[in-house]
């Protein structure tokens, strides 16, 4: 294999940068040639590439977003799109690639993998961690301290002035991020998809915690759930408490990632480039544990990752 392309597609999450660092820097130290490819799948397609060397991703461990952009490419996910993507890939010489990113984008590796047996290692990019069968998947750390930085800061003001905020964080399936954001914030409550809520419940049990004289409270709300406004809504008119609301949003998306972020994006791209030159193909580079693993991406993609119950027990345990 002496060529090996890198792309990042879908929703960009902090790491990917360095994940992209990774596979040039692995490809270099390997004798191979790497290739990064401008805005997902479309750049394939349209063959907006850039042969990359160490000094085009020099500096950029330490950035968020992708210096290779991203984009969702509605024509890559027909079959004419792929038969494309795979004339460019092979115009150009292209032996492997390197797909990061989230499910979409994982599922359009695969598809060019059976439909074609062109030779491709997904790695998992998504602040969402919701891509099975990888403990953790790139950005995911970040999002979560980013949007804990945030309430920290609120909880300061809401203890200040006795008040119940609602902060709606990112989720729009999940409730990943607001199951951890809500468990290390202390959160008195953490509303998400996939458990069922009633906002009268969490109204008496406000009601009862200022009875017993605590004054202020947060409450977490992915924004799958609910929209934090007509939770505060809810809340005020139950509770006849002052309730303020505020919705993160895409600041989670960015920012510097975090040591485990950085860490992790270099695991795993090293690890995607060897299981390419060791003959791997149509899998997921991902950790477990303390280990790299590699799993197919047809397994990934028929599973679901799901919530971890016994830290929304705990979440409700340290609120009482």
């Amino acid at each position: 294999m002496k060529k090996i392309g890198i792309l990042t597609s879908g929703g960009d999450s902090p790491g990917m940068n360095a994940a992209i660092r990774s596979v040039v820097r692995t490809c270099l130290a390997k004798g191979v040639e790497p290739y990064g490819f401008y805005h997902g799948w479309r750049g394939v397609m349209e063959e907006n590439y850039q042969q990359m060397n160490t000094i085009s991703v020099g500096g950029i461990v330490t950035t968020g977003g992708t210096i290779l952009r991203t984009a969702r490419c509605l024509e890559f996910m027909k079959p004419e799109g792929r038969e494309q993507a795979l004339r460019s890939l092979r115009h150009i010489g292209i032996d492997g690639l390197v797909v990061i990113g989230g499910d979409g984008s994982l599922t359009g590796a695969m598809k060019l993998y059976q439909e074609a047996g062109f030779p491709v290692i997904g790695v998992p990019a998504s602040i969402d961690n919701d891509i099975p069968c990888s403990d953790y998947s790139i950005g995911f750390d970040t999002a979560v301290n980013t949007a804990l930085s945030a309430i920290d800061k609120v909880r300061d003001t809401a203890y200040s002035h006795d008040r119940v905020f609602v902060i709606e964080v990112m989720g729009r399936r999940n409730g990943f991020i607001a199951v951890d954001v809500g468990l290390s914030a202390g959160a008195e409550a953490i509303i998400i998809p996939e458990m069922p809520y009633n906002l009268m419940d969490i109204s008496e049990n406000l009601i009862q915690m200022r009875d017993k004289g605590k004054k202020s409270s947060i409450i977490i709300v992915a924004e799958g759930a609910a929209a934090a406004r007509d939770v505060r809504d809810s809340i005020q008119e139950h509770t006849g408490f002052e309730v303020r609301y505020m919705v993160l949003g895409h600041m989670q998306r960015g920012g510097s990632p975090t040591a485990h972020d950085r860490v992790l994006s270099m695991q795993l791209g090293a690890h995607a480039v060897d299981l390419l030159l060791s003959g791997e193909s149509g899998k997921m580079a991902g950790i477990q544990g303390r280990s790299l693993v590699a799993t197919d991406l047809e397994t990934v993609l028929g599973s679901k990752r799901e919530i971890d119950l016994s830290k929304l027990k705990l979440a409700y345990h340290m609120s009482i």
